[in-house]
């Protein structure tokens, strides 16, 4: 990653007290390996932050602007804190905004603010680079501003932040996940207590690759809105409109019953996450017990669910599934993140990495799409990497 202290001083040489601190912050990428697609506000786990990373750096200005420059990008963007609001243009910019504005509406005081970013995390392929930018950002200013604010005061925060900001009116997950990764540790993480269990990781010989099919994605937020409305519906049906149910509350066998009284699609879609559910238990105790067989045929069992019954996968993403059961070293593997396209994950072994980029190959010749691979490893939490004055650069 670039030294984005010397970038940061670089950039705003003119605008730094160099007896003041610069602080930098960094939060990693996260994997999701199992119920992305679960329940909305009740779900249900298993994660992993990545060794890829955005770092951020803040410091006063002697202004009250706010300057913002992406290292990687070359770009530069700027407004003012009576400004501050969401803007389509901003794009990157934004999320480092909404951050600032979340400790503005908490009544920290904002003058001037001079803000660097850069980082390793692949850009729009559901590895939540955007939540990393949030995250790095609030963490640079929490130990500019706030430094004896708590944890879950930050995740209030931005929780607070996000729906005035952007009108968004969700749990902070990616956050959560952010601050409690662990390395050598999957995550159950569970919405509903916005509670994290660590997993030991019982599989070192294992690499994970993320391999990005490169499939152009059309229309995926009205398709997954669609989704979540048909989990809704299959919930109210199901429960009568009791208040305070959630799938939870119900088992596969609950839905063999009920199968008449939901419409076909709407029962596909609750099959999904009530069996998900009880996959991603099924992974924690098989982890917990070293049992790889059973934990890789939670996994395989999950994309075939997401394949059939929630319909967010596609013949591109479902190839690259179908090969790896085909190469000895290969554990499991299934698409991660919003679907249509996007990626998958695998375990696999060392000597098992040729032949799979091997299959890739063949990916490209039948569908013309040229897939990038990303080896990852789990990560440790997000953190503030720097706190004091950083050295002139003319000195």
């Amino acid at each position: 990653m670039k030294d984005i202290g010397s970038i940061h001083l670089k950039e705003y040489e003119a605008d730094i007290d160099h007896s003041e601190p610069v602080m930098i912050a960094e939060s990693p990428g996260r994997l999701h390996l199992l119920g992305e697609h679960g329940e909305p506000g009740a779900a249900l786990l298993l994660t992993t932050g990545i060794n890829r990373y955005v770092r951020v750096a803040v410091s006063h200005r002697k202004d009250s602007s706010l300057r913002f420059f992406a290292a990687d990008l070359g770009e530069r963007k700027r407004t003012t804190l009576i400004n501050l609001k969401y803007k389509r243009e901003d794009r990157w910019a934004n999320f480092i905004k909404m951050a600032i504005h979340g400790f503005a509406e908490w009544g920290y005081p904002i003058k001037g603010l001079n803000c660097t970013l850069t980082g390793t995390i692949p850009q729009q392929v559901g590895l939540a680079s955007s939540s990393a930018i949030e995250m790095a950002s609030a963490l640079a200013l929490r130990a500019l501003l706030a430094p004896d604010m708590s944890d879950q005061d930050l995740l209030n925060l931005l929780s607070d932040a996000s729906f005035s900001f952007f009108g968004r009116n969700e749990h902070p997950l990616d956050h959560l996940i952010a601050l409690r990764s662990q390395q050598n540790h999957f995550l159950v993480v569970d919405e509903l207590t916005m509670t994290v269990r660590p997993i030991p990781l019982p599989f070192k010989d294992y690499k994970i690759l993320i391999t990005d099919s490169r499939v152009p994605r059309f229309s995926v937020e009205s398709e997954l809105k669609q989704r979540n409305r048909d989990i809704r519906k299959g919930l109210e049906l199901l429960s009568h409109k009791r208040e305070g149910a959630t799938f939870r509350d119900y088992v596969t066998e609950d839905l063999m019953e009920s199968m008449g009284a939901l419409p076909e699609e709407i029962r596909r879609r609750s099959l999904h996450v009530v069996k998900e559910l009880r996959r991603i238990n099924e992974a924690e105790e098989a982890l917990k017990k070293g049992d790889l067989t059973g934990f890789a045929k939670a996994v395989y069992h999950s994309h075939e669910s997401l394949r059939d019954l929630l319909e967010v996968s596609c013949p591109e993403i479902d190839w690259l599934i179908k090969r790896t059961t085909e190469i000895p070293g290969v554990l499991c593997s299934r698409m991660t993140g919003q679907g249509f396209g996007g990626c998958t994950y695998s375990l696999i072994k060392e000597d098992a990495v040729e032949e799979y980029n091997r299959r890739l190959e063949d990916y490209e010749r039948i569908f013309g799409f040229k897939p990038i691979v990303h080896e990852v490893t789990e990560s440790g939490p997000a953190m503030v990497v720097h706190a004091e004055p950083l050295q002139s650069i003319t000195e």
